[in-house]
């Protein structure tokens, strides 16, 4: 018998409302086994605004704890000896700031900095292509990652300063061999800047290639997606063999934490969820050669809402029984001859090289996001899967094959199977902000500010000036802002435009009759075609589901406005009056419907255009829905609307029935 292996760190992805709550729900998730923390800020944390901004409206600890400054990065951790706790933070666009208040509450602690263990994501390019918490142009933004791991290697060894992301990439519609391709070439624009920077010797580059990770996605088709993993590692293997010249093998190892796939989460059945996250583990565990490090499981009810301690707690129990009642642990590689692997993996890596070559052709992946090739290769692929899931080539039980179901007890009572965060929750959190500003010493952190902005101005590391900020109480808003006068902001492209079009791969009936009915309303009201706002208010950077809605659209024959993510109510109503557009879609997942949504709507009264429907799509629980329709929503879709032909022609049936026209069922 081989000797047993080490489990992998255990986590959960959690923390909402305020830190102090998010505080309670870490420690009790210790004390119940978990092994590492995960921590989710929420959106104007992870953004660069301060709870007071206007955009942070309805986003205040809706999908992760708010950490506006040092009092609340103390807070978030009271109890929790840092130099004995492995923590990965999801942050990216702020990853440099939320890495220095951590050090910093480190050090209070006494903890020596050259203890700290675990990860900031900090991976921009993916930010770009698909969770869209970027804040500053591709330039600038991979400075501040450059300038975060030269810091990190002195200072912070066994910190990894950037995990490359490319869970993010299949939840936007990746293959898996796009997953792979533009994960690579995202570590290659990383470690080619920090070679170029002149801050790390030659010598030293395997130190910095072996503190980068992985943030992989494991779908439900494991074998394959087991195959990809090891595609991963022979690729990473070879690329920082033959390109950075790292000799050492435990350097070059591919290291890797997971989230398995939410984007096959599913609001129907929901139950079967949980079968699919065991799936899915699988894949990532299976094999020893290629087994994760680091997991976290979405709960079950995550396509519902945010998920109950008591449903992260599931998730949890599901690694622990596999890691302690099974006999996994006690054996080699299992697939070790397996020529169905070797095929699968040989294949996978083939094609990833190939596309890899495409992208460092054009100049690598920083010039493919500028271009909008990326973006627009996801967009596309998304759409595809779209189409097979509608047309039944890609099945999903309880979705499109299998809907017959019994009652559910998980969901009998639908207000009670999720979390909800209290809209009054906001309120709290801006108060004890106004406090801070107040009670803090103004000059120095206007003079930390300053050095701030001087530094940015030239090439010097922005880390130091930045842990100045933290302890002289600057706070996330004013730490971004200070950058975004010397950077400016950034608005990625949508990759709407270079979509295929859904129907190419073979005639679609129920499309070409939603493109019937929607020529017929527009010549029924004089216009050449149908116009649809397509809007995402707030700071919710998922926009896959607006993206697929904007392209079904377009080949349904509607001109589509799409300006992309993070706009005001003000600005999308401004929009819709300016295009005059017959209908606005509006799509949000962070929960900030309940506040944002009235406003547009508002909004469009006084402008005199609230004649024009208001659809809504997102993670909208039911009674949140019943109030949206009678607060005057045309229709609210959740991800239990899967059609989404279905949905361009409820589209077309809303603007007929706002327009006096007869509705043909």
């Amino acid at each position: 018998m081989a000797r047993r292996d080490r489990p992998w760190l255990m986590r959960t992805y959690a923390g909402h409302s305020t830190a102090q709550a998010s505080n309670a729900l870490y420690r009790r998730n210790l004390g119940k086994g978990q092994t590492g923390l995960s921590v989710a800020f929420d959106l104007p944390t992870q953004t660069g605004y301060d709870p007071d901004h206007a955009l942070a409206r309805g986003e205040v600890g809706r999908v992760g704890t708010p950490v506006a400054h040092l009092g609340d990065m103390r807070q978030l951790f009271e109890g929790i000896p840092l130099d004995r706790t492995n923590t990965s933070m999801t942050i990216n666009a702020t990853a440099m700031w939320l890495l220095a208040l951590y050090q910093v509450v480190a050090e209070e602690q006494g903890a020596e900095p050259t203890m700290l263990r675990g990860t900031t994501q900090n991976d921009i390019v993916k930010e770009y292509l698909a969770r869209g918490t970027h804040v500053y142009p591709p330039g600038p933004s991979l400075r501040l990652t450059t300038d975060t791991i030269t810091y990190a290697v002195s200072h912070l060894p066994r910190w990894n300063p950037v995990n490359v992301c490319s869970y993010h990439l299949q939840e936007a519609g990746a293959t898996p061999v796009q997953e792979i391709a533009y994960a690579m070439t995202s570590a290659i624009a990383v470690l080619d800047a920090v070679r170029d920077s002149g801050r790390i010797s030659p010598g030293r580059i395997g130190d910095v290639v072996g503190r980068i990770s992985f943030f992989v996605n494991a779908g439900v088709r494991f074998v394959e997606e087991m195959c990809k993993i090891r595609a991963f590692g022979e690729i990473w293997d070879r690329l920082t063999r033959e390109r950075y010249g790292v000799t050492d093998p435990a350097q070059r190892r591919f290291r890797y934490g997971v989230q398995v796939n939410s984007l096959g989460l599913t609001e129907a059945q929901p139950e079967n969820n949980v079968q699919r996250i065991v799936l899915e583990m699988l894949a990532v565990t299976l094999s020893r050669d290629a087994r994760a490090r680091a997991i976290q499981l979405p709960a079950w009810n995550e396509a519902l809402g945010l998920p109950r301690p008591w449903d992260q707690q599931w998730s949890l129990r599901i690694q622990q029984v596999l890691a302690e009642e099974s006999d996994l642990l006690e054996h080699e590689d299992l697939f070790t001859g397996s020529h169905v692997v070797r095929a699968k993996t040989e294949a996978l890596a083939a094609e990833a090289w190939a596309e890899i070559g495409r992208v460092q052709e054009m100049g690598g992946a920083l010039a493919a996001v500028s271009s909008g090739y990326l973006k627009s290769r996801l967009v596309d692929s998304h759409a595809r899967r779209r189409a097979r899931v509608e047309s039944g080539e890609e099945r999903i039980v309880g979705v499109n094959c299998y809907p017959e179901t019994e009652p559910s007890p998980l969901t009998a009572g639908p207000e009670a199977a999720v979390l909800t965060v209290a809209p009054a929750a906001e309120a709290p959190v801006v108060e004890a902000l106004h406090r801070w500003r107040a009670r803090r010493d103004r000059a120095a952190a206007r003079r930390a500010l300053d050095a701030l902005r001087r530094t940015a101005e030239t090439d010097r590391n922005l880390m130091f000036p930045t842990l100045e900020c933290a302890r002289a109480g600057v706070t996330t808003g004013e730490w971004a802002d200070a950058l975004r006068g010397v950077f400016g902001e950034y608005r990625a492209p949508t990759g709407v435009g270079g979509a295929g079009a859904a129907g190419a791969a073979a005639p679609d009936p129920a499309l070409a009759a939603v493109r019937r009915a929607a020529a017929d309303t527009a010549r029924a009201l004089g216009v050449g075609r149908l116009r649809l706002l397509v809007g995402k208010p707030g700071l919710d950077g998922h926009s896959n589901g607006a993206e697929q809605i904007a392209v079904r659209a377009r080949d349904a024959g509607f001109e589509v406005v799409y300006q992309g993510i993070r706009l005001t109510p003000a600005q999308l109503v401004a929009a819709a009056v300016q295009e005059d557009v017959h209908c606005v879609g509006l799509s949000i997942l962070s929960g900030s419907h309940v506040a944002l949504v009235p406003d547009v709507l508002d909004r469009l009264r006084a402008a005199g255009a609230g004649d024009v429907p208001v659809v809504v799509g997102g993670i909208i629980p039911a009674g949140d829905a019943a109030a949206l329709r009678t607060a005057g929503v045309a229709a609210v879709f959740t991800p239990k609307d899967f059609g989404i032909t279905g949905i361009i022609g409820r589209i077309v049936d809303e603007i007929r029935l706002a327009h006096h026209l007869e509705v043909v069922p």
